[in-house]
């Protein structure tokens, strides 16, 4: 199950990557205007040792953005407990990113640890508010804070007013312990619906004011259907009710197939032949391909979800 929230999370950050801006901004204290480039880079030294999974995961959650200074982030979403397990795949990722890009001048080795940061959907008595990394070293240790971004302390008014619509297909967690009684209360449902008519009719607002595009409206909207029938898998009147109303299917959603449309099917093709080999960058293949570096790189994330798909 834990795949499938991991799965959507990593769809909506890849194809939206913009809606990630107000998060950085919450969780670092940031200051971007949303108008950054935002750019994936897959990580070789991580790529060359791990499994399939890992290998999409350290790829769709390590990114840059572009501000006046550009700084490299790393984020995680988990569903399950915290505990020590957690820290360690962390580190071990931040360590790989920070490798791929270490430079070597003159026999001095330096390394760029990202900014880090998790979200997590459920959230627990023992669930911290922060994290800690300690790095002993022979030149000494090395401390800092890896903070946490509780999803279900944010209300749906948190989430329009501060911009935190990557958030929306993760709201029904906020729900989850009252699926019983949504499930045998008809009444009760219908609350919970109303809920979800008010986020289908801000949405709307926001693209008619053109804060957000009309593939990123259908994608938050696909993916919170997918997430619903996920989470409420035993409560068939909540599936119906919230997660037919939200529509869409399970991952791959129509906006990306949107999206798809306006690639020319041959460069595409040519673009999916050279990311199957996996000899050639991002820059390389855009070049070859006669697609931009964005389009080589909705391709990949497109690639990377549909073998994520037949592992499920």
């Amino acid at each position: 199950m834990a795949n499938i929230y991991d799965g959507a999370f990593r769809t909506i950050l890849n194809d939206c990557r913009k809606l990630i801006i107000p998060i950085i901004n919450e969780v670092f204290g940031e200051t971007y205007t949303g108008e950054e480039e935002v750019r994936f880079f897959p990580n070789e030294h991580f790529l060359d040792q791990q499994d399939e999974a890992d290998k999409e995961r350290i790829t769709d959650t390590n990114f840059t953005v572009f501000g006046k200074i550009p700084k490299k982030y790393h984020i995680e979403c988990e569903s399950s407990l915290p505990d020590g397990k957690i820290m360690i795949r962390l580190f071990e990722y931040d360590a790989q990113i920070a490798l791929d890009e270490g430079e070597v001048t003159e026999e001095t080795l330096t390394v760029t640890f990202p900014n880090t940061a998790v979200l997590y959907l459920r959230t627990f008595k023992k669930t911290p508010d922060k994290m800690k990394y300690v790095i002993v070293t022979p030149g000494g240790t090395v401390q800092y804070d890896v903070p946490i971004m509780k999803i279900q302390t944010y209300s749906l008014k948190d989430m329009f007013e501060k911009g935190l619509l990557m958030l929306i297909p993760f709201y029904i967690f906020s729900h989850e312990k009252s699926f019983p009684e949504y499930n045998s209360n008809e009444q009760k449902l219908e609350e919970l619906k109303a809920e979800y008519q008010i986020i289908l009719d801000r949405l709307d607002e926001l693209e008619q004011q053109a804060v957000i595009g009309a593939f990123d409206k259908r994608t938050i909207i696909e993916i919170s259907g997918d997430v619903i029938k996920a989470i409420a898998q035993k409560y068939e009147n909540v599936q119906k009710g919230v997660g037919d109303m939200m529509g869409g299917a399970l991952i791959e959603t129509e906006a990306r197939r949107i999206l798809n449309k306006g690639i020319s099917e041959t460069k595409k093709e040519t673009a999916l032949r050279m990311l199957k080999r996996g000899k050639m960058t991002v820059e390389e293949i855009a070049e070859d391909s006669g697609l931009s570096i964005a389009e080589v790189e909705q391709l990949a994330a497109l690639q990377s979800m549909r073998s994520d798909r037949f592992r499920l």
